[in-house]
């Protein structure tokens, strides 16, 4: 399907999504089924290079599509947009020979990966010896390649690289057991020494910086030439804010079944006794919600035009994801505390959004101080 109807085909999975979240938290893995949809959706080629097959897409398609599967599982959504975001740093700064083998297959190759830098690479005749253990790595066990990040032992002093695997070249040790986001599979890849060839390696630095390699060069497709701060905090926002707007749906839908049925008592003020502080924690939360999308979106706008690449612009990127984020943790919060009994049911949606929120607003790329400090840094320089 093409990417042109990513989100048409993203709202049309996620029911499904839904109903099979609570059976993925058991497992500690999306639906298999569920994760087929997303493949077929458009997720994996969405920022995949168009010279094999991809759709060298927009974030801002991305972030709607991905906010609408969070609505019904957060967990689904959050592989969704991490297999698009791998997809993006290997079609826009791996060398062409390394893409063509990559993608060899079509443009459809689930890619998983991770920039921190947990393994080790020293430099051998036409390549690199990679090992290491990166922890959370989410959706691995449905992956193709994997795209991970190595400190070079000798060279240039702590030059960090990028390497994509094949799945026979790596094993998955079991290790996600999580209060949040537990349907995300984020298992431990391990790689004992392997070989990678130059071809299918890139210095992070180039990453972060937005310098695209290959033919291309600056005339890649903005996708590819992006900085990476500027949009690495949609991607983990996306999933966030949109399990926020389904909990206000949630929450409204309870909300007016509370006030429908609500029983004259002696005493008391009919309706507005029950409507009380829940229709004020609903119509904060609502704002709230739509707030954190707006700053969603503009992030992903900026980005899309190619406007956010001056250090001021991806520091204000990152600063916005993370208000959003914070934001729908505080929308959230505020109507679980108002759910009552109901809320807290094992067979209902509210208390795993509220945990798959919480969870998620402790990932080291959505913290409000330090993207604070960050912008206000290039603001003093301006």
């Amino acid at each position: 399907m093409p990417t042109a109807g990513l989100f048409t085909a993203a709202a049309a999975l996620a029911p499904a999504a839904g109903r099979r979240a609570e059976a993925a938290e058991r497992v500690r893995e999306v639906d298999a089924a569920v994760m087929g949809e997303i493949v077929r959706a458009g997720f994996a080629r969405h920022f995949a290079p168009a010279a094999v097959g991809g759709a060298a897409g927009t974030f801002t398609e991305l972030v709607d599509a991905v906010e609408v599967i969070a609505e019904e599982c957060p967990a689904s959504s959050w592989c969704a947009s991490l297999i698009a975001s791998i997809a993006r740093m290997a079609g826009g700064f791996l060398p062409e020979q390394g893409q063509a083998e990559v993608w060899a297959s079509g443009p459809d190759a689930v890619l998983v990966g991770s920039v921190t830098p947990f393994g080790t690479a020293r430099p051998a005749p036409g390549g690199w010896l990679v090992a290491g253990r990166w922890p959370y790595i989410s959706g691995v066990g449905y992956s193709d390649w994997a795209l991970m990040c190595g400190l070079v032992e000798s060279g240039a002093d702590g030059q960090a690289r990028l390497f994509a695997l094949p799945r026979s070249a790596y094993r998955i040790e079991d290790t996600w057991h999580s209060v949040g986001m537990a349907a995300t599979g984020s298992n431990t890849l391990v790689l004992d020494e392997v070989f990678v060839p130059s071809h299918l390696s890139f210095d992070r630095a180039d990453l972060f910086a937005g310098r695209t390699v290959g033919a291309w060069g600056d005339f890649a497709p903005v996708c590819h030439r992006v900085p990476l701060q500027a949009v690495n905090g949609l991607m983990f926002a996306a999933p966030a804010v949109g399990a926020a707007l389904g909990m206000v749906r949630t929450f409204t839908a309870y909300f007016i079944d509370k006030v429908g049925n609500a029983p004259q008592l002696p005493g008391t003020t009919g309706v507005q006794g029950v409507r009380g502080s829940a229709e004020q924690a609903l119509a904060r939360s609502a704002g709230e919600v739509d707030a954190a999308r707006l700053l969603l979106g503009r992030a992903a706008r900026l980005a899309d035009e190619g406007v956010a690449t001056s250090p001021l612009d991806t520091t204000r990127n990152l600063r916005d994801c993370a208000l959003a984020v914070d934001l729908s943790v505080a929308a959230v919060d505020r109507l679980f505390r108002q759910s009552g009994t109901r809320g807290q049911s094992l067979s209902g949606s509210m208390q795993r959004l509220w945990r798959d929120v919480t969870a998620i607003s402790t990932h080291v790329a959505l913290q409000f101080e330090p993207a604070a400090r960050g912008w206000i840094d290039q603001v003093l320089k301006a």
